[in-house]
């Protein structure tokens, strides 16, 4: 057998453990060797797939490496999706350096069973609930509006203030062969349009009852949040979602019926990801790209690093492009070489997997992008950028942290050769990852607010991106600081925090929990700090339970209650005014399921928490990042 390269084979795994990765730059700690196993100690009855993985995987992802996933984890994807990741996807590289049938017998051994739909048509709608209407619309986007505020009102999500105070458990609807739930589904009538995860469908489901009224199979794992369009010219309206390949599909979501297909990637050959919703407005899409060479980066053989971030504004009827703008030139040869003498190239990175915010009085668009991942480092990293929504071209950039170059090299006791030096860069891999939002204030004056997964919370005057004030909670780091965006309540913005704990930090300097400022001037509000929750079996039930209870999820606002998603499984809803806790709910334990799946709930993180039709919906369970796995979409309604 071929063996791999230490860095090799533990990155190989390593993405497999974080198949759907959000956070360029979050990777695993590579600090050990591989674990070789004898022929005398294995079985031989054993599948042959066990000794490679004991050989390359075991050291990192049996207890080695806390950010790994779990062995039981990895058996939850789907051989499609292996075998993608290690001939075409960002694991492209480690997968060469195994022969064919070392490859296929890895996949073989980890991927799960094939599932059949069954799960779907058994739980197809009865006739009175198969038709869709897509009046009214109660939740177009994840954003909830087109400035991404996560702000509903009473009226357009059917829940009112009391009501999230009061809730019951309405249904459950269980995902077979996912290991984790990312997305936000699109909100119309009485249908909840759903993209399933890795299982590659999307679900058009009643809200009442969560019963099946058309699937559409996307060939892929599925990526991004929904979108629904408005009136298109034809009069039509379509859904859009993104899959792993970084494609996006246009679909009739009164059939279910597709209706195009694109590639989303800016430059031929770069593993590229869509993983920010996309926004529409009159006519146009603005989808954000997200391109770094971040996993490939740790690979020493690799000629660090190509990738970066981009927007394609599309016809929204066609998905035809209209312009694209990129956060850099493509990344050429810079006459460097790393430690084991192959060419480095650059720059690369500042990808955008945020979300944008639209700003249609100034014709703006606002994104923020993630670091660099090779040197040169550019101004674009760890930036909010003001575009032209017409034309694409930059209005105005704010650079929240410079110097920022990370990629997968940077992890573990000691740097691989494709990671930049101290004096070269901070190394700190301090992403935006959530949007930009504009807010108007009751004088009028305004402000362009986002979180960083620094800890930082940045207040910028629209007009020119100048820094009206800055926050920080926490020490942020590559699993902390805020994820995947903040949410405004009125004259406030509620600050989600994971910080987790561990490096030998004391309780008192972790921040784990949600914030509230001001969004005037800065000043604090009210905070919640959270801290472990593992009585009544929770240590069993919830992966590292003890260090890991922070707030990653993006949160929503619902007639002045913030709906908010602990890492730990638990869900929240908090008084944005007072920060009193309303509701809490323990969503890591097994459900009955209306589909008949087995399921169980886990970590809530991504865009995982959406609200309509007078329901609350949260996707359970989240594998990456040795978090906890689940499979389950939970529908809440209030107490009757």
């Amino acid at each position: 057998m071929r063996r791999l390269t230490y860095p090799a084979a533990a990155a190989l795994l390593a993405f497999m453990a974080s198949l759907t990765l959000e956070l360029p730059g979050v990777a695993p700690v590579l600090a050990q060797e591989p674990v070789s196993q004898s022929a005398s100690e294995t079985s031989s009855d054993a599948h042959p797939g066990e000794d490679i993985y004991q050989t390359y995987c075991a050291a990192c992802h049996e207890g080695g490496d806390p950010r790994a996933a779990s062995f039981e984890a990895l058996q939850s994807m789907t051989a499609q999706a292996l075998h993608y990741t290690l001939t075409s996807g960002p694991m492209a590289i480690q997968g060469q350096q195994l022969t064919d049938e070392q490859r296929d017998t890895l996949v073989d051994y980890l991927a799960i069973a094939e599932v059949s739909d069954e799960w779907i048509t058994s739980n197809l709608c009865a006739d009175d609930r198969g038709t869709i209407s897509l009046s009214p619309v109660h939740l177009s986007h994840a954003g909830g509006d087109l400035a991404f505020s996560r702000q509903l009102t009473a009226a357009q999500s059917g829940l009112s203030h009391e009501d999230l105070g009061n809730l019951e458990l309405a249904w459950a609807l269980g995902i077979p062969g996912v290991g984790g739930l990312r997305s936000s589904p699109a909100i119309a009538g009485e249908t909840l349009f759903y993209p399933a995860g890795a299982s590659g469908k999307v679900l058009a489901l009643h809200v009442e009852s969560g019963c099946v009224q058309w699937s559409y199979d996307a060939g892929a794992a599925l990526r991004g949040s929904a979108l629904l369009s408005g009136a298109l010219d034809d009069g039509s309206q379509l859904l859009y979602v993104s899959d792993e390949r970084a494609r996006l599909h246009a679909v009739n979501p009164l059939t279910g019926e597709r209706r195009w297909l694109i590639d989303g990637t800016i430059d031929e050959g770069v593993h590229s990801r869509l993983t920010g919703v996309p926004m529409y407005h009159d006519q146009r899409l603005y989808v954000p790209v997200s391109a770094s060479g971040v996993q490939r980066g740790g690979e020493p053989t690799h000629e660090c690093c190509d990738g970066r971030g981009g927007v394609l504004a599309l016809d929204a009827a066609s998905g035809e492009r209209i312009w694209t703008y990129v956060t850099m030139p493509p990344a050429k040869y810079t006459g460097e070489r790393n430690s084991v003498g192959v060419r480095l190239r650059g720059p690369s990175g500042a990808p955008i997997w945020s979300s944008p915010g639209l700003d249609p009085e100034r014709r703006q668009l606002y994104v923020t992008t993630g670091e660099n991942t090779s040197l040169p480092a550019t101004e674009t990293s760890n930036a909010i950028i003001a575009l032209d929504m017409d034309t694409g071209e930059q209005r105005w950039l704010f650079q929240a942290v410079a110097n920022d170059v990370w990629n997968m090299a940077c992890t573990g006791r000691e740097y691989g050769p494709n990671c930049p030096s101290e004096q070269d860069s901070i190394i700190k891999d301090w992403d935006f990852g959530g949007a930009a939002i504009r807010v108007t204030l009751a004088d009028g004056s305004e402000r362009l607010v986002a979180g960083q997964k620094s800890g930082h919370l940045w207040a910028l005057n629209p007009d020119n991106g100048e820094l009206v004030w800055q926050q920080r909670v926490g020490e942020g780091g590559a699993l902390g600081g805020n994820h995947w965006g903040v949410a405004i309540a009125g004259d406030k913005v509620l600050l989600p925090i994971n910080d987790p704990n561990g490096g030998g930090r004391s309780d008192d300097v972790i921040k784990a929990g949600v914030h509230a400022f001001e969004l005037a001037d800065g000043e604090p509000a009210w905070s919640y700090l959270s801290r472990p929750d593992c009585a009544n079996g929770r240590e069993e039930r919830v992966s590292g339970c003890q260090a890991r209870y922070g707030f990653s999820a993006m949160p929503l606002v619902i007639d002045g209650a913030l709906v908010a998603g602990n890492i730990d499984g638990r869900l929240f809803i908090f008084d944005t005014e007072t920060g009193q806790i309303l509701f809490e709910y323990d969503t890591a334990v097994g459900f009955d399921t209306v589909n008949g799946v087995a399921a169980r709930g886990g970590s809530i993180d991504a865009q995982s928490i959406a609200a309509g039709a007078g329901m609350l919906f949260v996707g359970s369970g989240y594998d990456r990042f040795r978090q906890q796995a689940g499979n389950t979409l939970l529908a809440f309604r209030p107490a009757r």
